[in-house]
């Protein structure tokens, strides 16, 4: 199967790659729209015509950028609504209030390498959060995904998937001594897999799921990592937020990924399948895309939220 390759690449801008997209009449959903990455990847959809929700934790922080939204783009149809994805109630109540079709959803939210902390239900954080409560929203808007008749489901991973597979015997880390980084790859390995696992399971249905690493950006999610001073990512790798964002809206609004799914991009192409850490920003583990851990991963995270009911 031939890798997907698209005219764009690190320096491409969300901007750049919606170009001469028209989305009048679709709707769009993104998480963590209140500032970063999913603020511009919102500003990009408003920009095709497309009616955007934004899911966020502030919804006064999330009010002030649609109305900054809507002042560059001149799209109003702008929408703002509260979602802690930690808590499967305000997900469900969330889902349950949707009402209608919808055409993208961008599963963009997240937290990365935070201390150890665990919600009521005894679920580590950075699986709760990046994974669980995406996993929850994405099958409680089925219904909505299905209607449209050709969804789009974005997850938003990273390299830091290289760091960790799924540890199926402890994902919470209830035996293991917690490390930060760890516990955000196997988050990340899990946004992979539920895009496999999404592509496959709803192909009747139209829907389509690809998952990928934004690049390096500074942006709040680095809040718990010493961010522009931590050394981490040399300067050359470093994106703005336009750049940042564009792989996302490349996924979201291409007509060069239709129908296709299932897949992992970096600067906006497709990147190989690796059997080791690459020790650069490319390359997709292959545990992170095996078809076996994607049904896997998809029956335990039914189990868990099942058992949080």
């Amino acid at each position: 199967m031939p890798l997907i390759t698209t005219p764009y690449g690190f320096s491409s801008t969300a901007a750049q790659v919606a170009q001469g997209v028209d989305l009048t009449g679709r709707r769009a959903l993104v998480t963590g729209a209140s500032s970063g990455l999913g603020a511009e990847t919102a500003r990009a959809l408003a920009g095709t015509g497309a009616a955007v929700t934004l899911a966020v934790r502030d919804v006064a922080a999330g009010e002030r950028v649609a109305e900054n939204i809507a002042e560059a783009t001149g799209n109003h149809d702008l929408h703002v609504a509260h979602l802690d994805l930690a808590d499967p109630t305000s997900v469900t109540a969330f889902t349950t209030a949707w009402q209608g079709p919808l055409h993208v959803l961008v599963n963009n939210a997240g937290v990365m390498a935070c201390p150890e902390q665990h919600t009521e239900q005894g679920w580590e954080w950075q699986f709760a959060t990046n994974h669980l409560g995406h996993f929850a929203l994405a099958t409680g808007l089925h219904a909505a995904l299905a209607a449209d008749g050709a969804a789009r489901i974005i997850a938003v991973s990273s390299t830091g998937h290289q760091q960790s597979p799924i540890v199926w015997d402890d994902v919470n880390f209830a035996f293991r001594r917690y490390d930060p980084w760890l516990a955000y790859g196997q988050s990340k390995t899990a946004n992979v897999l539920f895009a496999v696992e999404a592509s496959r399971r709803w192909a009747d249905d139209n829907i389509t799921a690809n998952a990928l690493m934004p690049g390096a950006i500074y942006t709040n999610l680095q809040r718990h990592t010493g961010g522009r001073g931590s050394g981490r990512v040399p300067a050359e790798f470093i994106k703005t937020v336009e750049q940042g964002a564009a792989t996302s809206v490349l996924l979201a609004t291409s007509p060069l990924l239709e129908g296709i799914g299932g897949r992992y991009f970096v600067d906006s192409n497709e990147t190989e399948v690796v059997d080791h850490r690459t020790g650069t920003l490319h390359g997709v583990a292959r545990y992170a895309v095996d078809p076996d851990n994607a049904r896997r991963l998809w029956a335990l995270s039914e189990e868990l939220l099942t058992q949080a009911d």
